[in-house]
């Protein structure tokens, strides 16, 4: 029985579809607080030119901004591709309580592969983290617009 998407991970997917459009690996955020939707962002590393403009770092920047403190350890965050390690870092620096993800990312993710950051001794705070939450729509979005450009 197939159960469906919360509506956070719902959002992030159609964020990921414009993203796409717009020529940007199809990657959304969307920050949460008690369930409400605080901030969010897709990739826009291309328009902007800016390698870090992830949709993850660019949905925390706007959260924070929007309730205006670094700290977001009310919030959840909701991302259709497993957090690479500079968004991983991102996420445990701004103390998320959890980390909703949709595709796993073998190649470049940091969460569930690589370093498995929030694993680290190092790593000071460590979200509740759920994968595979819309993995297969999620995936299916990435495979078509790499498909696209090959």
């Amino acid at each position: 029985m197939a159960f469906p998407l919360p509506a956070p991970m719902r959002l992030a997917l159609d964020l990921a579809r414009d993203a796409a459009a717009a020529g940007e690996v199809p990657v959304g955020a969307v920050v949460t607080r008690g369930g409400d939707v605080v901030a969010t962002s897709a990739n826009a590393m291309r328009g902007g030119c800016d390698p870090t403009a992830h949709a993850e770092m660019l949905a925390i920047r706007r959260a924070a901004e929007a309730l205006r403190t670094s700290r977001l350890d009310e919030c959840d965050l909701w991302v259709t591709l497993e957090p690479c390690a500079m968004c991983a870092g991102a996420i445990a620096l701004a103390r998320f309580a959890r980390l909703y993800y949709a595709a796993t990312d073998p190649k470049g993710g940091a969460v569930a592969h690589g370093p498995l950051l929030f694993a680290q001794p190092t790593c000071h705070h460590r979200p509740e983290v759920y994968g595979g939450i819309g993995e297969s729509e999620s995936a299916a979005l990435l495979r078509q617009f790499f498909a696209q450009r090959r």
